[in-house]
């Protein structure tokens, strides 16, 4: 069945393009409550902008739902934690409307220094005031910046060349970080105290909400200028107001409010304020970025792909491009290990060896983890779900690291305790050959082996001795499946003995038990490594 992609708000035409071809792609008002609870049914993925709600209703509305895409930064409208709950996929544009949003912040701050918007409105009405709307220039002045994150340092590189001095806030910002970008870091009272201009680029959270108020206007440097293009409620609007009908903060730059839409604040009497509607992501570039960007994240989260801009997944960061090639081996490596245990493991650790370990891998314990419930439980097993999945049946997931190679230039490892006291290992390597990256199996449970980590596999332990392999190939060939590669390996001459085959037939499983009665074997079990289809 082909997967339904639902969008639910306006979509740039370029991103329909890169899901048209593989998806079945629908459209629903997301405003219309009804109308979209019901498209929901048979959606494996929504994509709202920030009129949609997204809530757990919705999301339990949706049987199939994978991935909820927001064409944009923030997330105000997307219930994360029901999704997550759900093993549903969240994901944003992060990074869409960075420019917009400094470039927003820069206008601001360039028209209330030169009073543009009272000025317009005046000659507009007829009026020609030269003297009333003298401005302030911003050559020579100290910028004050709070939040020194990828906005806020895109807005002092701009702020910066015309000639100011930049000062910032940022608890989370190193010195040596700030004055490679020519920015020095102070405390949040001194930069009140210092600023001719202070512009907010912080995230909304508990601690940020309310961040200047009463105390912290009374602290500004009189006639100072304020811009927030950021997030609403950073600044107590009544607050702000009071302080500029005092004189003390000589004008503002507002873009977002506490509670949007909005059409009545104390800040509109002011000729000194100049207020948007939110505009901060209102370019057609921005718009365009962030439709082209989760279009291609939710392109990959139905291929059952890694998504570097879900928000949901735990990560521990951007996953190199070295790392990446491992990631759907760490995922067969879980699988093949549930699949050679017989069931789940009490604990598990997954080892990362090789040059490799000098990026951050801490994505391939996820990737493990979500190969290890694949094919136990009932639900979609998501890289979202993973970790709860983990957590719910009390089994821990570790992670080691080791520079030194034995034999590959880098080796993954899922080793495993299980319940009745057996250690059980698989291992694989990823090697890069031409165009592309080939997986293999290098070891399972023990035995050495060098095979292709992909298609069906199935593991027959056994005794060795003649006469076991023509055994399997006559039963497999008497159904009509036929073997596409097979290693036998062993401890010894005569001892304990592993045969792995990759079959081109899912009904091969079905036959483990009368081939493995017939071989008289130990153990057997099968593993579908399969890429998931479209």
């Amino acid at each position: 069945m082909t997967p339904v992609v639902l969008i639910a708000e306006e979509l740039a035409p370029a991103a329909i393009d890169v899901l048209a071809h593989d998806f079945d792609v629908r459209h629903v008002d997301g405003t219309d409550r009804p109308a979209l609870l019901s498209a929901l049914a048979e959606a494996d993925a929504v994509i709202v902008r920030s009129a949609t709600q997204i809530d757990a209703e919705a999301i339990a509305a949706a049987p199939r739902l994978r991935v909820v895409a927001r064409a944009g930064v923030g997330l105000d409208n997307v219930e994360v934690t029901a999704a997550t709950a759900r093993g549903v996929m969240v994901v944003n544009a992060p990074t869409s409307n960075i420019v917009s949003a400094a470039e927003q912040a820069v206008a601001l701050l360039l028209a209330v220094a030169r009073n543009t918007a009272s000025a317009s409105a005046a000659l507009k009405a007829g009026e020609w005031k030269r003297s009333k709307y003298t401005g302030v220039e911003i050559q020579g002045k100290t910028v004050g910046v709070v939040g020194l994150g990828r906005i806020g340092v895109l807005f002092a590189q701009r702020i910066a060349a015309f000639g100011t001095r930049m000062i910032a806030y940022d608890p989370y910002v190193q010195p040596a970080r700030a004055a490679q970008l020519g920015v020095r870091l102070v405390g949040l009272e001194e930069l009140l105290r210092e600023s001719d201009f202070i512009s907010i680029h912080l995230p909304k959270t508990p601690e940020t909400v309310g961040l200047l108020g009463e105390k912290e206007l009374a602290m500004v440097k009189p006639g100072v200028r304020i811009v927030n293009a950021a997030r609403g409620g950073l600044i107590d609007e009544q607050a702000l107001a009071d302080a500029i009908a005092e004189g003390r903060v000589g004008g503002a730059g507002i873009d977002v409010y506490a509670k949007e839409p909005c059409t009545a604040s104390p800040l509109f009497a002011f000729d000194n304020v100049v207020a948007t509607p939110h505009l901060g992501a209102s370019t057609a570039e921005a718009q365009d970025k962030a439709g082209l960007a989760v279009a291609r994240s939710v392109k990959l989260a139905l291929q059952g792909e890694f998504v570097p801009d879900a928000v949901n997944v735990q990560t521990g960061g951007v996953v190199a491009e070295d790392v990446r090639p491992l990631l759907p081996l760490a995922e067969k490596l879980g699988k093949v290990f549930t699949a050679v245990a017989g069931g789940v493991a009490a604990s598990v650790t997954v080892e990362v060896r090789g040059e490799i370990v000098s990026h951050d891998v801490s994505v391939l314990k996820l990737a493990a983890t979500k190969g290890l419930f694949t094919s136990v439980v009932e639900e979609q097993v998501s890289y979202v779900n993973a970790p709860l999945l983990a957590a719910d049946r009390g089994v821990t997931v570790a992670l080691t690291t080791h520079a030194e190679t034995i034999d590959h230039p880098n080796l993954v490892t899922v080793r495993g305790a299980l319940p009745d006291g057996r250690t059980v290992s698989v291992s694989g390597t990823a090697l890069h050959t031409g165009t592309r990256d080939v997986l293999k199996l290098t070891e399972v449970d023990g035995f050495d082996l060098e095979l292709g980590a992909d298609g069906i596999l199935l593991f027959f332990r056994y005794v060795d001795r003649p006469g076991v392999v023509g055994a399997i190939g006559s039963i497999l060939g008497e159904a009509g499946v036929n073997i596409a590669a097979m290693q036998v390996a062993r401890r010894e001459a005569g001892g304990e003995a592993l045969m792995t085959l990759t079959v081109d037939s899912a009904t091969a499983a079905e036959l483990l038990s009368s081939a493995a009665d017939s071989i008289g074997a130990v153990a057997a079990s099968a593993a579908d490594l399969r890429d998931d289809e479209v």
